[in-house]
């Protein structure tokens, strides 16, 4: 399908249902992979989205791409660069606003799809701009409040929705960090809870059924 050159590198699926006002799904793969990674979801989700998977900005060696680097370091072990994470994080949002426009979408009904480091964004991006976002559905990540907008606790969330789930064996995100961030949406009066599935850091086929019906009551 043709796209429009946006600020990110991005595919794109055109709904098969046509409505006046159409609902778009952006989608933000993890670390190491590129926009076809999450993409293969879209012919089996609803048919009246929109649905554009972008390609992170920072390409790596010999393949595959990041939101941000993450660094191993003998002395502090597995870090992030949050610098470049911010970064990221408001080139999505200006991003979603670009296509918004450019492809002429609801901007009242914006959903996040976010895998690992796609997720951490997600999180980032809807809890700094909540006037853009109405869904996330976060799959396998966790919540850096490090990566925030300043002063985000202090935002109106209560239109914002948020799916998570995460492989309770997973060896790349432990599932204790993934606990958290529930804990801490609660705190900002988004009620939701951490959907858990016995696998690695990857989608089990009943979780990706399970987020599907859950978008189907929230977009």
């Amino acid at each position: 399908m043709q796209t429009k050159s946006l600020s990110l590198h991005h595919i794109i699926k055109e709904p098969a249902i046509k409505k006046d006002k159409t609902p778009v799904l952006f989608m933000f793969h993890g670390y190491g992979s590129d926009e076809n990674d999450l993409f293969s979801f879209s012919s089996e989700l609803q048919e009246e989205l929109f649905i554009i998977s972008v390609r992170a900005p920072y390409p790596m060696q010999p393949y595959g791409n990041a939101w941000y680097a993450i660094y191993f370091d003998a002395a502090q072990g597995k870090f992030s660069d949050d610098e470049q994470a911010i970064e990221s994080r408001d080139k999505i949002a200006t991003f979603i606003d670009e296509a918004v426009i450019a492809y002429n979408l609801d901007p009242t009904s914006v959903t996040l799809l976010g895998f690992s480091q796609g997720t951490i964004l997600s999180y980032s991006v809807a809890l700094s701009y909540p006037e853009k976002i109405k869904n996330v559905v976060a799959l396998s990540g966790y919540l850096n409040e490090d990566i925030i907008k300043e002063g985000y606790d202090r935002n109106d969330f209560s239109k914002l929705n948020i799916y998570c789930s995460h492989g309770s064996v997973d060896q790349v995100i432990p599932i204790d960090w993934a606990r958290k961030a529930p804990v801490k949406l609660k705190e900002l009066g988004i009620h939701t809870s951490l959907n858990e599935f016995p696998v690695g850091h990857g989608v089990d086929p009943r979780n990706f059924y399970q987020f599907k019906e859950w978008l189907t009551k929230h977009i």
